[in-house]
């Protein structure tokens, strides 16, 4: 949905910029530092984001423009905070993301690492790689995307083919990857997750700071990804050109399965399947026990939410997955909207949330304001997406069910489980209950049983 000519700019947007995601996808490899090409007020908008959901701190290196920088280029800015961050941190890469500053003035930073580079001759570098993420140029979730497509394309090497696979999971929670790698090993498989900030940014209490935490992809395994037997990628939304996933198969010959996002039964069923046919193996006791009391919880609580009316926001992947979650336990999804604008949300939507009688309306290229002028006419009984929506709840005078990226008024945020039967586990009991507690609470008599 574009901007109205009575709202020609962004009202309270629904998504954050391009180079937040850029350097959480960096977060999740091992020995990397994210460096922004730009202002510092960048890098202190997006230390304050991921720091606010995550609670772990986040060094984010930045080239801090001056005035004279912003008109007569950033290049030496650029080269001396590389060298800032190599006596400081001594990583083993560094990923450089282009804010709007640097993008607008035309910075060619290709260039201007070329030129490091040479004048480092002789010098010990760490991997250094670029990739383009002025915010108007797509939402958080696109800067993630395309930092994962940097990275493969940058570092995966062609190969005999191996048995270990690639996971390509987008942007969930910590929480997520490890239980999605626990899936994986249950099943035998070996897979190298990208990026993978399940240590990163959910970390154990430590006596000292380490500048660069432990954990995160390896290097080594990133390079092999060329190698890889086959590559799962999450993204219904996903571009078919533009995505990591398709630039291993197309650069590299490495297959790519394309899934949704594993939210809910039906799609957690076709990642399961597809895990089965890989691995030869059919699925471990254990996970047809999650999935069966997943379904008993369905009958138990069905009753408590057929026929309620959700508005669901975020990313255009976890959107659909929820769509898709919803049509199973007889909620209907009458919006679904996201900041994104790469116009493949409604037919994700549509695949993923199959069941629907009637598909929901979806909003693409969205701010708040215009999903609070559509809620307030579809009259829904619930929100589902992150923090940025209280506000129109508390308007609304409807709960919301925090899920996605960012959640910063509530504690855990990082883990929080999504994906799987497990995940979808724990979202079904949270919204019963959060419509349970609202009915409760709102009962002019209150009760104190189901």
């Amino acid at each position: 949905m574009k901007p109205s000519a009575a709202a020609a700019a962004t009202t309270d947007a629904c998504s954050l910029c391009a180079p937040l995601g850029a350097c959480l996808a960096f977060r999740g490899v091992e020995g990397a530092v994210p460096f922004l090409h730009g202002s510092q007020g960048c890098g202190t908008y997006i230390r304050r984001y991921v720091i606010g959901h995550f609670h772990e701190p986040m060094d984010v290196a930045s080239s801090s423009f001056s005035e004279a920088g912003a008109v007569f280029g950033g290049g030496s800015h650029l080269k001396a905070g590389l060298g800032n961050v190599r006596s400081k941190y001594a990583p083993a890469l560094i990923g450089v993301a282009t804010t709007c500053l640097s993008e607008t003035i035309g910075d060619n930073v290709p260039m201007l690492l070329n030129e490091y580079r040479r004048d480092s001759s002789g010098a010990e570098l760490p991997e250094i790689l670029h990739v383009s993420t002025p915010s108007y140029s797509g939402t958080h979730s696109e800067g993630f995307h395309a930092a994962v497509r940097a990275l493969v394309a940058s570092l995966a090497e062609p190969g005999e083919p191996t048995e270990r696979l690639g996971l390509l999971p987008g942007m969930v929670s910590p929480a997520d990857l490890r239980y999605l790698k626990e899936v994986l090993s249950d099943f035998g498989l070996e897979a190298t997750v990208l990026p993978d900030y399940s240590r990163t940014l959910d970390g154990p209490a430590l006596a000292e700071y380490p500048r660069i935490p432990e954990g995160g992809t390896p290097l080594a395994a990133i390079r092999a990804l060329g190698s890889a037997r086959a590559t799962l990628e999450f993204g219904r939304a996903l571009a078919r050109t533009g995505s990591a996933g398709s630039y291993l198969s197309d650069a590299r010959g490495v297959p790519c399965h394309r899934l949704g996002t594993p939210l809910g039964v039906g799609e957690t069923d076709r990642f399961f399947e597809l895990l089965e046919a890989l691995s030869g193996r059919g699925t471990p006791a254990q996970h047809q026990d999650e999935r069966g009391r997943l379904v008993d919880a369905y009958v138990d609580g069905h009753k408590y939410l057929s026929g309620l009316r959700a508005v669901v926001y975020g990313e255009e992947d976890l959107v659909a997955g929820l769509c898709a979650f919803l049509s199973e336990v007889g909620v209907r999804p009458v919006l679904a909207a996201s900041g994104g604008r790469g116009g493949r949300l409604a037919e994700a939507v549509r695949r993923a949330a199959v069941s629907l009688d009637e598909q929901p309306e979806v909003l693409e290229d969205a701010d708040f304001d215009a999903v609070g002028r559509r809620a307030e006419m579809l009259g829904p009984d619930l929100l589902i997406g992150s923090s940025k929506g209280y506000a129109l709840s508390r308007r609304l005078g409807i709960p919301l069910v925090r899920v996605g990226f960012p959640i910063h008024d509530r504690l855990g945020a990082q883990r929080i489980l999504h994906v799987g039967y497990r995940g979808a586990q724990q979202l079904f009991d949270r919204v019963v209950n959060t419509v349970l507690e609202r009915r409760q609470s709102s009962s002019p008599v209150g009760y104190s049983y189901m």
